[in-house]
């Protein structure tokens, strides 16, 4: 393993330990107040990016991707919490 592909890794994983506690965090607070979704999506495209790079890359490694795959699932899984806190939002601004 090169260098350059230890660090990107290293990368991958310090950003996929950030996410989880993010989706957490979204799912407890049952509210998309303060939450960005152009923030999101641009994290989503940046790993669809990664995504496109690393399987065009001459030499492809899946355990880069698997890394890949698995911070843009976490990240997925906050965009989908926006929409449904989102959601909560309304019905209880409805509700006042």
């Amino acid at each position: 393993m090169k260098i350059t592909e230890l660090c990107e890794i290293l990368m991958l994983i310090s950003f996929g330990f950030s996410w989880p506690f993010n989706a957490i965090k979204s799912y407890k607070a049952r509210t998309a107040k303060g939450k960005s979704i152009q923030f999101l999506i641009l994290i989503l495209f940046g790993y669809v990016c990664g995504i496109i790079s690393k399987l065009t890359a001459p030499s492809f490694k899946w355990y880069v991707m698997f890394f890949y795959i698995l911070n843009f699932c976490m990240v997925f899984i906050d965009f989908l919490l926006y929409f449904r806190n989102r959601k909560l939002d309304k019905i209880a601004e409805s509700g006042k």
